[in-house]
């Protein structure tokens, strides 16, 4: 399946299996590293060049907030598939989930690359991404795929200024970033077509403010 194509499909599961499958995917996301969908690493075979000690640094605080993003991205689908009251939505979101772990999967190994770490709050961006998600999803499907539409634009803004603000000799960093951009508007575009509801106009700027919140705090910490 392509990135960004929501496909309904599989056996109907209890609210156990929800609730077992979503303890699992909080136990990888946060103590380990999910397995993804298998896609190649878009920074593969592209020149790992020496960068300075300053664009080191900016470059590992840039992938720790990209990475946090995709932390939260999980915990977000995980919650709206539990909450969810149509099957083909929830398929919908844990696909989109899936396709989120290569990003989690590309950030951390660049992280690595570079000599950085993950953000010490992951535990707390998670559980907090989870109920909003969770929220989300109880409030109807529509407005779970509107809240997904948002999310997925308010990403690629985001991705859009970490590439305006990537060292420039970060080619491999820089690769990753516009994937995932390009992936976060795929999915945007799906949960339109899929009837997304359009969220009133104060929910999208509490949306930037948490994130400004959390984007600025996993730059350090």
């Amino acid at each position: 399946m392509a990135v960004g194509e929501f496909k309904a499909g599989g056996r109907e599961l209890s609210l156990l299996d929800h609730l077992i499958s979503a303890a699992q995917a909080a136990l990888t996301t946060i103590a380990s590293t999910p397995a993804g969908t298998g896609r190649a690493d878009p920074a593969q075979g592209l020149d790992a060049a020496r960068l300075s000690d300053s664009d080191k640094r900016e470059s590992v605080r840039l992938m720790r907030v990209n990475h946090v993003g995709e932390v939260c991205a999980q915990a977000l689908y995980e919650g709206q598939a539990l909450s969810g009251r149509d099957g083909r939505v929830r398929d919908a979101m844990i696909q989109a989930a899936a396709e989120e772990q290569d990003h989690l999967v590309w950030c951390e190994n660049r992280l690595e690359e570079l000599g950085g770490r993950r953000s010490f709050l992951n535990p707390l961006w998670y559980v907090g991404a989870f109920g909003m998600g969770a929220l989300a999803g109880w409030m109807g499907d529509q407005w779970s795929l509107g809240f997904l539409k948002e999310t997925e634009q308010q990403v690629e803004a985001h991705l859009d200024s970490h590439l305006d603000r990537l060292p420039n000799g970060d080619l491999r960093s820089r690769a990753v970033v516009q994937q995932m951009k390009e992936d976060e508007h795929g999915h945007a575009q799906a949960a339109k077509r899929a009837g997304a509801a359009e969220l009133p106009w104060p929910v999208p700027a509490l949306m930037r403010n948490v994130a400004r919140v959390m984007t600025g705090t996993a730059r350090w910490i």
